[in-house]
């Protein structure tokens, strides 16, 4: 894939090597909706296709599906990311075609946290057999933080940095992984991490979008102070960026409020004003920062391939930019995409 020369990542920021677009493989693992194999090969081919060169996957994604359907198709070329964090046991008596943590007619095994360091080293090793590989280029610990864990939180971060970190950084020593980091839903985790140990990398899904940028009054901030990478997850908010304000409209996994969905419709209006879809935007904006290296947003098909293609080569002229700062909709030190230098 070839991005204007606006979108491609300055030199700083290809130290992972990582393409500036990547495929977030959860939907070939059967979120929210099943598919084929047939289906999901598919996918994965228009992808290859088309030059995409980085899939993210975790185990959890389909209990083992994504990754084993990543592991029939991708060549050995291609780079991937997956995670550690819960393994898999056998759950023979389970309903093959019920949805189980937003997984429908999933592999017939139940997800269990275990951030120790042998539930880290079994993991891994369980995903590289799925994958077909013997290395992948990140390795990030999944779901770690106060909103997956609640009261367990205190907890599943000492059995982390206590063993399952020491395992990630013993798979990195070793060359079986380039880097390491964490893949979560909260940066507030991601900055506490900092203080503990040392990483490379975080995948950051839905809280570095066109629509939410709190990051950048702290902890992206000291990313860039201690050299670490950002993967961009979520670049749509869980649909609301594609779906615009419209019944139904998903946020952060959940309906949309009217508080969200009224900020949406001001995105909404400047984009029209400037001829530049919404997604266009939103798949674009986060690669203005320094510290992120690759955004990956979710692909469930051939089209939505070739559509998320299309989006990220869609000329923004620069005052889209200006009038959405100029309208208070970005964060004051936010950086922007210019086609005009």
């Amino acid at each position: 894939m070839t991005l204007p020369d606006a979108a491609r990542p300055p030199a700083s920021r290809e130290r992972l090597n990582l393409p500036p677009l990547g495929f977030g493989a959860a939907a070939i693992g059967n979120l929210y909706a099943a598919m084929s194999d047939d289906a999901a090969r598919e996918t994965i081919e228009a992808a290859l296709a088309s030059g995409l060169a980085y899939f993210d996957t975790a185990p959890h994604y389909g209990f083992g599906l994504s990754e084993t359907r990543l592991g029939a198709v991708l060549p050995p070329k291609v780079k991937v990311s997956t995670k550690v964090g819960r393994v898999l046991c056998p759950a023979p008596d389970v309903d093959p075609a019920a949805e189980r943590h937003g997984f429908v007619a999933a592999a017939p095994f139940e997800p269990v946290f275990d951030y120790s360091y042998d539930g880290v080293m079994r993991s891994f090793e369980a995903s590289l057999e799925r994958l077909n590989r013997d290395h992948v280029e990140v390795l990030l610990a999944h779901d770690l933080g106060q909103v997956t864990h609640g009261v367990d939180d205190a907890a599943r971060r000492r059995q982390f940095f206590d063993g399952g970190y020491k395992a990630m950084r013993a798979l990195r020593d070793g060359g079986a992984v380039d880097a390491i980091g964490l893949g979560v839903n909260e940066w507030e985790i991601c900055d506490a991490a900092l203080d503990e140990a040392e990483f490379d990398v975080f995948l950051l899904a839905g809280r570095y979008t066109l629509l939410e940028q709190t990051a950048l009054d702290r902890f992206l901030p000291r990313c860039a102070a201690r050299d670490v990478s950002i993967i961009v997850g979520g670049p749509f908010n869980s649909g609301v960026l594609v779906e615009g304000v419209r019944a139904g409209a998903h946020y952060n996994y959940g309906p949309a409020s009217a508080e969200i969905l009224d900020r949406v419709r001001r995105l909404e209006a400047v984009c029209r004003a400037h001829a530049t879809p919404l997604a266009a935007a939103a798949l674009r904006f986060p690669l203005a920062h320094p510290q992120v290296v690759s955004v990956i947003p979710g692909m469930s098909s051939p089209a939505q391939v070739r559509q998320a293609l299309a989006w990220a080569a869609h000329p923004i002229p620069d005052a889209l930019w200006d009038d959405l700062r100029a309208q208070d909709l970005l964060h004051p030190d936010a950086p922007t995409p210019r086609e005009t230098r």
